[in-house]
């Protein structure tokens, strides 16, 4: 949402953006309530499970007292912006970023098939129902957030939840079979720690190792200094944003084929998309092919958030036109 707003407001739109007291922004911002992160770290512990419901009621209630004062109300994430929005739901835009094939995302499209929903990726897009879908728009990020590194080490990456829906284990198989050094970077999944000390830890090793989150200077040595970025995904990825973060430093992808990935990874030119460990392994051996410079090249042509926010842009127009 940060870079969306900043590159909307460069290209010349007001936003007002909804958001907890504790955002680091400088955009004009409505919001008294703490987020979930600051209450956590202020009281020392998980807030009860009714908590998150209490602040995104707070947050409708600031946006249902400004509502009439904006042309488009664009939502992210979950579900009760809708039943708030009533006759302004033709005039509202919903982006969700999570998959749509579960049953509360099954439920929410059937109760309001008026609302318009922005797939961020065609994989995503296929299971929104047709009277929802507002368009496709990719996700982006800043130009400059990471730097291009045209020579990297020699190591392999892999950046994302410790959870078996990422598959952490199958990254660290592949660099070892093909005799990599690979370093990891990522939480450890609350809602399922086990699977990390089942199945990642023990694989850990001088040749592998786990160095817990990463920020985005910490992310941006790590896949910048890679020679490639390991995907291993299990389940359909509505999109992937670590594939174009490491895009931006100039390094390569080596993805599964599954979700988003064949629209994200071009075959050949920024990347490689395989469907085994041992399709994996004859990649990482053929990734001394690609040239860093075109991969850092295709990102700036696809994935800035300028661009991202141009597409938006041209679904707002739609929008208020229609």
């Amino acid at each position: 949402m940060h870079d969306l707003s900043v590159a909307l407001r460069s290209l010349g739109i007001d936003v007002t953006l909804f958001a907890s007291s504790d955002s680091a922004t400088d955009l004009p911002r409505v919001g008294d309530h703490p987020s979930l992160a600051a209450l956590q770290h202020r009281n020392r512990q998980v807030p009860p499970p009714g908590v998150p419901a209490v602040l995104d009621a707070l947050q409708l209630e600031a946006l249902r007292q400004r509502l009439d004062r904006f042309d488009i109300v664009h939502c992210h994430g979950e579900f009760a912006h809708a039943a708030l929005l009533g006759p302004r739901r033709r005039q509202s835009l919903t982006t969700v970023h999570w998959r749509v094939d579960e049953l509360d995302r099954a439920l929410f499209f059937a109760g309001f098939p008026d609302l318009p929903v922005a797939a961020i990726s065609a994989a995503q897009e296929a299971g929104i129902p047709a009277s929802n879908r507002a368009g496709v728009v990719h996700h982006g990020i800043a130009r400059d957030r990471y730097t291009f590194r045209p020579e990297p080490g020699a190591h392999v990456a892999f950046v994302g939840r410790m959870t078996d829906q990422k598959r952490p284990d199958t990254a660290i198989r592949v660099a070892r079979a093909a005799g990599l050094r690979i370093r990891l970077g990522g939480t450890i999944d609350v809602g399922n720690p086990d699977y990390f000390e089942r199945s990642v830890r023990p694989l850990l090793g001088p040749d592998a190792t786990y160095l817990g989150p990463v920020d985005d200077r910490a992310k941006g040595d790590l896949l910048g200094g890679a020679r490639a970025l390991l995907f291993p995904i299990d389940w359909p990825e509505p999109f992937g944003l670590v594939m174009i973060e490491a895009m931006a430093c100039g390094t390569p992808v080596i993805a599964w084929n599954r979700g988003s990935v064949p629209e994200i990874v071009e075959e050949g030119v920024t990347g490689f998309i395989v469907a085994s460990e041992a399709e994996a392994v004859a990649a990482v051996d053929r990734i001394g092919q690609l040239d860093r410079a075109v991969v850092r090249r295709r990102f700036e042509e696809r994935f800035t958030a300028e661009r991202m926010a141009r597409d938006y842009i041209a679904l707002y127009r739609r929008l208020l036109a229609a």
